[in-house]
């Protein structure tokens, strides 16, 4: 159940200008000492988040934050990493009419929803993670925020961080300028309670400043999941790896 998210209607002149930009980083680990390890790895990574895949993602975003898509751009890279981008429409539902005018032809190529990996294999120690960033800038009515919960069930991570920011102002019928159409204590309050009893959290609110930032940090894992199930080391080999992995999930957790 989600909290606090009763919104009041304001009443707008004219086009809703105001810029609202959501980021997300996500990370992932693997411990894989070997190159057979690290290309296992690089196989799944390929295959689970190609371009495709993160389109799909993006598409069912698109339709929960209800906007339309004008236009896609996908690639898949070698020899890893994949990014896609999706062309939107600032109109809610493709509400927009066809003849809309300057006005409203003039957005139509400002909303964009963007993913990028960026897998890493050359951490010395064997540590192997995967990231992947997914910024979703709107301006007009749609509010990116609806769409917290079903990004978290397409990615496996174990930190993440989530950025939102509002700009610009647009008029109320009377004129007078508002910097933000929508009340926001926390992106806390739009993710489920039961995604979050899984991670530690640290909260930024800049309420006067329209930015908000949560940083999240995976608690609930087994050992195991970190290694590959045919990989076989001696148990103080298998500790020290997870320490030097512990180390660097904190590190950016803490950064």
């Amino acid at each position: 159940m989600f909290r606090n998210l009763q919104r009041e209607h304001v009443q707008l002149q004219g086009f809703n200008n105001l810029k609202k930009q959501l980021g997300f980083s996500f990370y992932d680990f693997v411990i894989a000492p070997t190159d057979e390890e690290k290309a296992a790895y690089r196989a799944y990574i390929n295959d689970r988040y190609s371009a495709e895949k993160i389109a799909e993602l993006l598409r069912k975003i698109v339709h929960v934050i209800e906007a339309n898509i004008l236009d896609e751009s996908i690639q898949d890279y070698e020899p890893y990493g994949a990014s896609a981008m999706l062309l939107l429409s600032d109109i809610k539902a493709g509400e927009c009419p066809k003849n809309g005018g300057a006005s409203v032809d003039m957005h139509l190529d400002k909303s964009h929803i963007t993913a990028h990996t960026y897998p890493d294999f050359d951490e010395p120690n064997g540590l192997v993670s995967f990231r992947v960033d997914i910024d979703i800038s709107t301006c007009g009515e749609i509010t990116p925020l609806k769409c917290l919960n079903q990004i978290f069930d397409f990615f496996d991570t174990d930190v993440v961080v989530i950025d939102y920011i509002v700009r610009g102002y647009t008029r109320r019928k009377d004129g007078k300028k508002i910097y933000i159409d929508h009340k926001i204590n926390s992106i806390r309050d739009y993710i489920s309670p039961e995604i979050m009893r899984h991670f530690e959290y640290k909260d930024l609110i800049l309420q006067n400043d329209n930015i908000w930032q949560l940083k999240l940090m995976r608690t609930d894992y087994p050992d195991d999941e970190f290694f590959y199930p045919e990989m076989t080391m001696p148990e103080v080999e298998r500790q020290a790896y997870l320490g030097l992995l512990y180390k660097e999930i904190r590190e950016i957790f803490d950064q």
